[in-house]
């Protein structure tokens, strides 16, 4: 992979990052393509270590760029309970490994996850971590995230809602 490439697409990560943790949800939906398919599918755990531990036909969530943009909207209204007060959140991404695509503007991108927030006094934290496989093109010279599906490792989700962004 072309190495100004990757640093790109790294910072690009770091970047989105950054925008959902200091709670810029608006400006990070600029960062999604109008296509984007977003989704989660559920981690079961199985008996035997042959095929997949994920069941594709069900999902925390299937979201196309108008469900992610209703959820944002929401998020900067009274009614959003699950975020009041408002969460402390951090996404740390790490290795992650960009790969050519069917287009020459398109980057199948593999990045680790580890999203930690906590609430209010409380001293517990939550989190979530696992893998994300992003297709991310280049649209009027702008990096956009056209795909993105969320494997996350833990079989049961330890945290009091999925309202977050990973």
């Amino acid at each position: 992979m072309n190495s100004d490439i990757q640093y790109e697409i790294s910072q690009f990560l770091y970047y989105e990052a950054y925008l959902l943790d200091h709670r810029k949800y608006r400006e990070w939906l600029e960062l999604l393509d109008d296509d984007i398919q977003y989704t989660m599918p559920l981690r079961v755990t199985v008996d035997n270590k042959m095929g997949s531990n994920l069941n594709t036909e069900m999902t925390y969530f299937a979201d196309s760029k108008k469900d992610i943009e209703i959820k944002v909207e929401r998020l900067y209204t009274k009614s959003a309970w699950v975020e009041n007060p408002p969460t402390r959140q951090r996404h740390f991404i790490s290795n992650v490994v960009v790969e050519p695509c069917f287009s020459s503007n398109d980057y199948k991108v593999r990045s680790y996850f580890l999203f930690k927030r906590s609430r209010s006094s409380e001293a517990k934290t939550e989190e979530l971590f696992g893998e994300r496989e992003d297709i991310i093109r280049k649209v009027n010279g702008k990096w956009k995230i056209a795909k993105r599906t969320v494997y996350p490792d833990q079989s049961v989700l330890s945290v009091m809602n999925v309202s977050m962004f990973l």
